[in-house]
């Protein structure tokens, strides 16, 4: 087992290295400039389209449901145990290259959902097809399709096994050892590992509750995300915005401490210090970074393509909104509370970090944050599984050539098990193996952004002027 983790830990440094981050920024800056950085003239814009949603166009669900499906699948565990697995391994600086690379993520995201209507297809049920395979094949050209074939299967991959499925239920259970069993009292051994009662337990009714919306599908996906997803969101905001207010002297010293890490000027644990320090946060800032957001994941546009509307460039940039709810917003109220409560320092891993900082941050007897944080965690985490299994399934239906009931099915039935055996797997290499996928699925997606960049330009120019003509909205 020891060997496997290892193994799983050096793939997922070499496919995070240098050449692959290097694509993503690059992506993300050259789209950036294409559209004239749209992220950030268009932001008030994309506010209100995000809540009005556009009547009497095609598609399956409204463009804030498509969002809201979006989020479900975005806004998980990465924003509350990925922040914090990434500032423990990269120092608070990590925090600032995260919110960097959303930045630019905010302009790959608009690209990805203005292709993702653009050449989204209608299969002959009815239902929207689209995503990153359709604007490859379709975008790129036919030859272009065993590009659209390995994206596919990466997403597949990444749902079952990685960023759909264990990472999210694991986060859920380990948090919910916190609370009712810290000393691991009740215990017993599964898969040569040491097991509470409590992840049994948490772990069963977590995928109970998954097998019954998932085998409903989008419409049923998207009706609980748009209530649930809102709510929640608002909800750990004002959590963290609690404990960053009463500890506002502590403020400023928390943002110097990030600044300082990002520039390898704050030496972090085993005495690494200067452009290692700041290697390391860049490389574990970008990563856990795009496995909280997903810019320039492809996973996004799957969801914008069923959005009601004929309009490329405005679903692009209620897309867009994503990154910027996730990152620029969640993840970084997350990573201040973290910092601010020095949690990060204290050699606790993953939820354990959050969980310390609530505890310490929030005026509020321990056990009730540890609870809240808990809720927050296991709504979030638990949208995300069901987002995923829509992505993936998306993914398959690209892979066998179209919608089967029957392969469907068992799919489901093998998206629930991994959920269900989710908990019992090492957190570390679940992490990893995440990072691994979310990896495998960027490279064809990223590729085919930057040779359809030219496209996102021409649209989002005839779409500015449709603007200031007055025959947009």
């Amino acid at each position: 087992m020891k060997t496997a983790e290892r193994f799983i830990a050096t793939l997922d440094g070499y496919i995070w290295g240098v050449p692959l981050i290097t694509l993503i920024v690059f992506c993300g800056l050259l789209l950036s400039v294409r559209t004239r950085f749209l992220q950030v003239h268009k932001l008030s814009r994309a506010f209100r389209y995000m809540l009005k949603d556009e009547e009497g166009e095609s598609g399956e669900v409204s463009g804030f449901a498509a969002l809201c499906t979006a989020l479900s699948a975005t806004v998980g565990t990465g924003n509350i145990v990925g922040v914090a697995t990434s500032i423990a391994a990269g120092g608070p600086g990590a925090l600032l290259w995260m919110e960097a690379a959303a930045f630019f993520g905010m302009a790959t995201k608009y690209a990805e959902g203005l292709l993702a209507v653009k050449y989204r297809t209608v299969s002959e049920d009815g239902s929207i097809l689209g995503g990153p395979f359709y604007y490859i094949e379709n975008g790129l050209g036919k030859r272009w399709k065993p590009l659209a074939k390995i994206f596919a299967l990466f997403g597949i991959l990444a749902g079952l096994m990685g960023i759909g499925t264990i990472t999210q239920v694991n986060g859920i259970t380990s948090a919910a050892n916190l609370i009712f069993d810290p000393e691991k009292a009740n215990t017993f051994i599964i898969f040569g590992r040491q097991i509470t009662v409590t992840t049994v337990v948490v772990g069963a009714v977590i995928t109970i509750l998954a097998a019954l919306i998932i085998i409903g599908g989008i419409k049923r996906i998207s009706s609980v995300s748009k209530v649930v997803v809102p709510v929640m969101i608002v909800l750990y905001i004002g959590c963290c915005l609690t404990i960053i207010v009463t500890h506002i002297p502590e403020l400023p010293g928390a943002v110097a401490t990030i600044v300082r890490g990002a520039f390898g000027l704050r030496p972090i644990a085993g005495g690494i210090t200067g452009f290692a320090v700041m290697r390391l946060a860049v490389r574990s800032g970008i990563s856990r970074g795009v496995f909280s957001n997903e810019a320039g994941l492809g996973s996004a546009p799957i969801a914008a393509a069923a959005a009601r509307t004929n309009e490329p460039a405005r679903q692009g940039l209620v897309t867009m909104m994503g990154t910027f709810i996730d990152t620029i917003i969640v993840c970084t109220m997350t990573g201040i509370a973290i910092v601010m409560s020095g949690s990060f320092d204290k050699g606790l891993k993953g939820v354990e970090i959050t969980t310390d900082a609530f505890c310490n941050g929030l005026p509020f007897p321990e056990r009730v944050s540890a609870v809240i944080l808990l809720m927050s965690l296991a709504v979030f985490a638990f949208t995300t599984i069901l987002g995923w299994n829509y992505y993936s399934e998306r993914c398959l239906s690209y892979l066998i050539g179209g919608s089967n009931k029957t392969a469907s099915l068992i799919f489901r039935l093998f998206y629930i098990a991994a959920v269900f055996i989710g908990p019992y797997l090492a957190v570390e290499a679940v992490w990893n193996l995440a990072d691994i996928f979310n990896g495998l699925m960027a490279i064809p997606n990223v590729t085919a952004l930057i040779l359809l960049s030219g496209v996102v330009s021409d649209e989002t120019r005839a779409y500015v002027k449709r603007l200031e003509s007055g025959d947009a909205e």
